[in-house]
């Protein structure tokens, strides 16, 4: 059973997931900084020093903190937004790649795949132009 959970863990797959998973982490914690602590800020000022997370009512004994939960909103919007345009600029700057050049094609008359280069089909021997 040990040799089984060592080979489940060292497969390509487990370990490609907690990279993603440990890198996901510190970049989640970039972007939630760069909005809360330089996004947020700016907005806030923009908009006469607005600070939704102190906002809240009593309903008899409980609490209702809505404020807190409208900035929240605010700040997925804004991660999700921060997120789309990384993706979107590392988009613009990979390299297409290249596309292959095909290497086979159907033969017209008897429609078997056959060579690229070919000038007769080995199939039917009709002559292929």
């Amino acid at each position: 059973m040990i040799k089984e959970f060592r080979n489940f863990v060292l497969r390509g797959n487990v370990l490609d997931l907690a990279i993603a998973v440990i890198i996901g982490g510190a970049f989640g914690k970039i972007i939630t900084s760069l909005v809360g602590d330089i996004i947020t800020p700016l907005i806030g000022l923009a908009m006469g020093r607005v600070n939704f997370s102190e906002l809240a009512f009593t309903a008899g004994a409980a609490v209702i903190k809505w404020g807190a939960f409208v900035q929240t909103i605010i700040d997925f919007l804004l991660i999700a937004i921060v997120i789309f345009l990384i993706v979107k600029t590392a988009n613009k700057l990979k390299k297409p790649e290249p596309v292959a050049e095909p290497v086979i094609k159907e033969c017209p008359h008897c429609f078997s795949i056959i060579s690229i280069k070919a000038t007769r089909c080995p199939n039917c021997t009709s002559e292929l132009k």
